[in-house]
């Protein structure tokens, strides 16, 4: 884990540079800080920021700690670098991943419950209704259609 921590710091640092982004100089933690717990929260810590922030400071990653409102509004404030950090991780993990292996979630999307399939304008018909057996209901939901299977190749 301090391997992984250590190099998304050093990518969001990089990466704050190369975008040619300054900060201001009476920050004490830096967008790159911020950032970095914000990646921690999202691999490590499932999405919940607090817990990420409060590790990092506790294990010695971050020296100074934000309040959570602040650390938010710092998060927000870092906005357009979210997009161009998420775009260079996937592209790295696109470069690793030699086995193009990739998982697709096949879960139903619910859009509308039973009880106002009546009054649901966007998705009609019997196509969109479906069952949910874990709480016994119908409704109309997004339904993935299932993977189609890859042509064959030969080789020679």
């Amino acid at each position: 884990m301090d391997t992984k921590i250590i190099f998304v710091y050093c990518l969001c640092d990089d990466l704050l540079k190369a975008l040619g982004h300054r900060e201001d100089p009476q920050c004490q933690v830096s967008d790159a800080e911020i950032l970095t717990t914000a990646l921690v929260a999202a691999l490590e810590f499932g999405g919940c920021f607090q817990r990420a922030h409060r590790f990092l400071h506790e294990t010695g990653y971050l020296p100074r700690r934000l309040s959570t409102s602040r650390f938010v509004r710092r998060l927000h404030r870092c906005k357009p670098f979210v997009g161009p950090l998420f775009h260079v991780l996937a592209s790295l993990g696109h470069q690793l991943n030699t086995e193009n292996l990739y998982i697709i979630d096949s879960f139903p999307l619910p859009v509308c419950d039973n009880i106002r399939i009546r009054r649901c304008r966007r998705y009609q018909g019997e196509a969109w209704r479906g069952y949910q057996a874990s709480k016994r209901r119908y409704l109309y939901a997004v339904i993935p259609h299932p993977p189609q299977p890859l042509p064959e190749y030969s080789l020679g």
